[in-house]
């Protein structure tokens, strides 16, 4: 019973993100992750998984903005909204947030 009760608290307490960053070549890239933290830093080349192919050749890279979300469907589908937004407008972004 204690297994079942650790495993609901962890899904329940677990969040999903959505995230931005700045690569070197001023472009940007936005992606899904349960741990940003661990997702920049793959991206920047480090830990045990590489980062997206799109950043490998465009390191380092900064987090510039990130949002929170209770379940993955709604983080990918915001990730999803956040990818067909023009440059400047995910700029914006990042800005309201700062």
């Amino acid at each position: 019973m204690q297994v079942v009760y650790t495993v609901i608290m962890n899904q329940s307490t677990s969040a999903h993100y959505v995230y931005l960053l700045q690569c070197s070549d001023d472009s940007l890239y936005c992606g899904y992750t349960t741990d940003v933290d661990r997702r920049v830093a793959e991206h920047n080349g480090e830990g045990k998984v590489a980062g997206a192919r799109y950043t490998s050749g465009r390191r380092p890279v900064r987090l510039i903005y990130h949002e929170s979300f209770a379940t993955r469907s709604e983080a990918q589908k915001r990730e999803a909204q956040i990818k067909k937004l023009p440059k400047q407008h995910k700029l914006e972004l990042m800005q309201a947030a700062a």
